[in-house]
């Protein structure tokens, strides 16, 4: 805490100032309709390594402005993204000291005298993401929330704007996929992963997953094929010449999603149809992707990349919120789940470590405040 006051004064302004500005406010505009109340947040004023550099902090309370929401946030995600953004290595990033956290959930507090599309007790997520997410009360412009049914659990309302969204913009973008289709994907068990079997079973489309050698597969690949999961193979069933022969009645993929690098990506290109696509959206193996003169040449590849976050800086962010509602419909009707580990938030550093892959590998931590 002390340290945060030092950073602060070094600066030239208050701790109330900077907070004001650059943590959970947002531009100062004229006539405040009161203040939020005291909030604890996990701040860092450097970047560098999460567990080092993270603190919770007491902030206190800030101006509603006229168009502001204060929310209090029910449930939070800790993405990859998130980490990378403490770390100081993703593309798009607070100015430090921040708040960490970019997705969540949470139920309208106070709003100023200039709302009009949200009340006191709504459910909101926001969308597109926000910064500052890991704090008990928010406070952002109105154009930041998007109201969401109660009906949905928090869980899935807290994560719906990152993982799944990737998942449906990916099965969307590239390739037009037909019922009776088929995609073949690796790191099948990621949250993506997972939504993108799902998402893949609603079209009528067949999916091939791959997943890596471990203690546990085979009850990971029943698990996948209870979801929809047509085909998942470990990596080491694959060190075979002809992979195709392993697929029965299932189409060669028009379409493949990377998400690990290295030999599970040259993997999935085995699998593509001539012409086929394969689209890299994360690099978990942190190898670099090599592709054979002859798929270039004789099958006429294609390798592509998605960012969701590039894609919201698009005109095509404004579909954003019904691309939400859609998944979340999908929650609802029982049509698309995913594993979550829901953790309280005063045990924040577990749930960080999890996160971090110091016990292995977890599903996808979630805060609940």
């Amino acid at each position: 805490m002390a340290s945060l006051r030092t950073t602060l004064r070094g600066l030239g302004v208050s701790r109330r100032a900077v907070f004001l500005r650059g943590i959970t406010s947002n531009t100062c505009r004229a006539f405040s309709t009161g203040l939020s109340p005291p909030s604890k947040g996990f701040v860092y004023e450097q970047h560098g390594p999460p567990d080092q550099v993270l603190r919770m902090v007491e902030l206190p309370p800030v101006p509603v402005k006229e168009n502001d929401v204060c929310v209090k946030m029910l449930a939070a995600p800790i993405n990859p993204s998130d980490i990378n953004r403490i770390e100081g290595v993703y593309p798009i990033r607070p100015q430090v000291p921040a708040v960490g956290g970019s997705e969540g959930v949470g139920e309208v507090h106070a709003v100023g005298s200039a709302v009009k599309s949200l009340s006191v007790g709504d459910r909101v997520i926001a969308c597109p993401t926000t910064f500052g997410t890991w704090q008990t009360y928010v406070v952002k412009e109105e154009s930041v929330w998007h109201k969401v049914s109660k009906n949905v659990p928090i869980e899935y309302a807290a994560t719906v704007t990152v993982n799944p969204m990737t998942a449906l913009r990916m099965m969307e973008d590239f390739v037009e996929l037909n019922p009776g289709d088929a995609i073949v994907q690796n790191g099948s068990s990621s949250m993506v992963g997972q939504c993108i079997v799902q998402l893949a079973r609603i079209r009528g489309v067949q999916s091939i997953n791959l997943i890596r050698e471990r203690p546990g597969s085979e009850e990971l690949k029943e698990k996948l094929k209870k979801l929809g999961a047509n085909e998942v193979f470990t990596e080491n069933q694959l060190e075979i010449k002809n992979v195709k022969s392993l697929l029965n009645n299932i189409q060669e993929p028009a379409l493949g999603f990377n998400c690990v690098g290295g030999n599970a990506a040259s993997l999935v290109q085995k699998f593509l149809r001539q012409g086929g696509t394969m689209v890299t959206y994360g690099g978990m193996a942190k190898k670099p992707i090599t592709v054979s003169t002859s798929s270039f040449i004789f099958k006429d590849l294609s390798l592509r990349g998605f960012w969701l976050q590039k894609w919201m800086n698009t005109e095509k962010a404004q579909d954003c919120r019904a691309m939400a509602d859609q998944l979340l419909s999908f929650v609802e009707q029982g049509e698309l789940k995913y594993e979550m580990e829901l953790v309280p938030f005063i045990e924040f550093d577990t749930a960080l470590n999890y996160a971090l892959g110091k016990s292995g590998s977890r599903p996808k931590q979630v805060l609940t405040f």
